[in-house]
């Protein structure tokens, strides 16, 4: 996935909205503009450039998932500047099939969905029910019900 991609998945998902609050570069995905559920830097979609390398991505996770997915992929290791417990770095190198990396993304947007407080939580939840972005088909469309 290239962060192009990533871009759009993450932007597909109800009231998630992208901002540069560290300064230019890296790209914070938020939940109805309160919590981070994804951290893109590299590559063109962050500070440093492609020519450092792919892309990373820090995506929320169940601690007892970030340890399978850290043992199934090379590309995932602990979150970079993160809790290392909470949060998984993705390397954007191709290793991650596109299918497992949209699952990581919707299962961290819906971990920190669901601290949120009760009615925007109620609110992004029911938009999503059980979609996840579509691959490789373009501009992926927001959920019914969702203005973009």
């Amino acid at each position: 996935m290239t962060p192009e991609e990533f871009i759009d998945a993450a932007l597909w998902f109800p009231e998630a909205e992208e901002s540069e609050p560290f300064g230019p570069g890296p790209l914070v995905y938020k939940v109805a503009g309160q919590k981070m559920f994804a951290l893109l830097t590299g590559g063109s979609g962050g500070s440093r450039a492609s020519e450092d390398g792919p892309a990373t991505v820090n995506l929320k996770c169940d601690p007892e998932l970030a340890l399978e997915l850290r043992g199934q992929f090379p590309a995932v290791t602990p979150g970079w500047h993160m809790n290392k417990r909470h949060w998984n770095s993705v390397l954007l190198d191709g290793s991650v099939p596109d299918d497992e990396l949209v699952e990581m993304l919707r299962h961290s947007y819906v971990l920190v969905a669901r601290s949120l407080r009760r009615a925007d939580r109620e609110r992004v939840l029911a938009v999503l029910g059980e979609s996840s972005p579509p691959l490789g088909e373009g501009t992926p469309e927001v959920p019914t019900g969702v203005e973009g």
